[in-house]
């Protein structure tokens, strides 16, 4: 639970800012849906956390569906945002630490955000499913063209190599990030070091081409 979350659990929000409170809320909803899912998450627990009452949440958002989509779009375009500032700069080895650190960075304070986003309890289909598929997609696009762009210096690579190279790159991040969860100890600047080794043992030649130096 955040600190403003635990600061405000159980005394109330009388007389708090309209904005303050709806920011209070949607951090108390965004640490709920990313602990339990969109199907397991309750609005009940949401207004515990937030110290306020169940019907506050619906006077604010309407329902838990939006709720639900305005925490998402919140974390999706925090993630978008950081991964696209990550994608400037030479296309070689670089530029996927660049991006899995940009990863770190901002999940460090929010690490919630990764669960709204790749959330597995949503619906098979609406707006819900929908809008969470849209930031995957943006997401795995800008992964894509990262591979691509890499690849592209090499003459050797065959078509579908990108292909499985992308999907390579996707599980990367996801199972860094999943790991990092089992180790909430580890700040980000610690995990973006840690990658970099691990890179810089994995791949020398590359790594040492991309002139990165390894973090000390």
């Amino acid at each position: 639970m955040s600190k403003q979350a635990r600061a405000t659990q159980g005394v109330g929000t009388k007389g708090m800012p309209r904005k303050d409170r709806e920011r209070l809320i949607l951090e108390a909803a965004a640490e709920e849906f990313g602990a339990k899912g969109y199907a397991r998450a309750s609005t009940a627990h949401v207004a515990a956390r937030a110290g306020i009452t169940k019907p506050m949440i619906y006077e604010y958002f309407g329902s838990k569906d939006s709720l639900y989509l305005t925490c998402l779009d919140q974390a999706g375009t925090r993630l978008a945002e950081a991964v696209a500032s990550a994608q400037q700069g030479p296309s070689d080895l670089s530029r996927a630490v660049r991006t899995l650190e940009a990863v770190f960075f901002a999940l460090e304070s929010r690490p919630h955000d990764w669960e709204l986003v790749y959330d597995g309890t949503l619906p098979a289909e609406g707006p819900l499913h929908e809008a969470a598929s849209e930031y995957r997609r943006e997401l795995n696009r800008m992964g894509a063209v990262g591979v691509s762009e890499f690849l592209d210096t090499s003459s050797a690579v065959e078509p579908l190599d990108a292909d499985l190279v992308t999907h390579l790159w996707y599980g990367t991040v996801s199972a860094a990030v999943a790991w990092w969860r089992h180790h909430p100890e580890q700040t980000a600047a610690e995990m973006a070091a840690r990658f970099e080794r691990v890179v810089a043992v994995l791949c020398p030649d590359l790594w040492a081409a991309s002139g990165r130096r390894q973090r000390d």
